[in-house]
């Protein structure tokens, strides 16, 4: 049944460095700002529908806006992506948590790594998490070739890994790129396929992309949908998925 499905929703809040990637610098509050702008109507949207989500944070954005996480806090799970978006190491695993629980007043139990780079999962474990969310189990040329990975959550070194969704047999992605660009009736059709296959769903994007970001050295297929048509792109979305299941935290998925 519908109800028995589980969407997990998640927000990598960020510095907006994605531009750096093609070779254009952007002064950092800047970066800060477009994220901040993106989350709000992030947040706006997330009500209307009654969402409950995991925000992937990173420390540096969070001490920038502890009040605006605080407040995230009191109905969404806040975890980790790192202390920076644009460098790490893995001493940024436990700074990063403990800065996060310091701000949000949550205990920080879940990692995503920026860009999905692999993890050190000993050193994941060791810093205090139990799950980790940087696995997008299909192939994307110039990222990553996960193929040979699960599709659904499994254990590595005592650490649960919840990966992106991806359809059965082709794993086709059901993430932030293919339900930018692709026609809304194609994200419904591989996102009934993955439900019904596996009683959940988990997607994930970004706040900068609700944002209107045409001005910067970035390729089509990033930025040709943003800002309000972004938006209006993941309201379609949000009020399909809202009549497939139940909205949970990540977090959710292990209690």
């Amino acid at each position: 049944m519908k109800q028995e499905n589980r969407i997990l929703i998640s927000v990598d809040v960020e510095e907006f460095d994605i531009p750096e990637e093609f070779g254009q610098q952007v002064p950092l509050q800047e970066k800060l700002e477009i994220s901040r702008k993106g989350l709000q109507a992030t947040l706006d949207l997330f009500e209307k529908y009654q969402v409950r989500a995991t925000f992937f944070i990173t420390a540096y954005w969070a001490q920038h806006y502890p009040e605006l996480i605080r407040k995230m806090a009191a109905q969404h799970e806040i975890a980790s992506h790192a202390y920076y978006h644009s460098s790490f190491t893995d001493a940024d695993l436990e700074g990063s948590r403990l800065a996060l629980q310091e701000i949000s007043g949550q205990q920080i139990r879940g990692f995503r790594m920026p860009r999905l780079r692999k993890v050190n999962m000993t050193a994941l474990r060791d810093a205090g998490y139990i799950y980790d969310a940087s696995v997008n189990p299909t192939w994307l040329p110039g990222r990553y070739n996960n193929w040979h990975l699960p599709r659904t959550m499994y254990q590595e070194n005592d650490v649960w890994i919840i990966p992106s969704s991806v359809s059965p047999i082709v794993r086709y992605p059901v993430f932030w790129l293919s339900v930018k660009n692709a026609p809304l009736w194609i994200t419904r059709h591989f996102s009934r396929a993955i439900l019904r296959k596996d009683k959940y769903l988990s997607f994930y994007f970004h706040p900068w992309e609700l944002v209107n970001i045409q001005e910067y050295a970035l390729p089509a297929y990033i930025k040709r949908i943003c800002g309000t048509r972004m938006q209006d792109k993941l309201e379609g979305f949000l009020r399909f998925l809202q009549q497939q299941g139940q909205f949970c935290a990540h977090i959710d998925m292990l209690q």
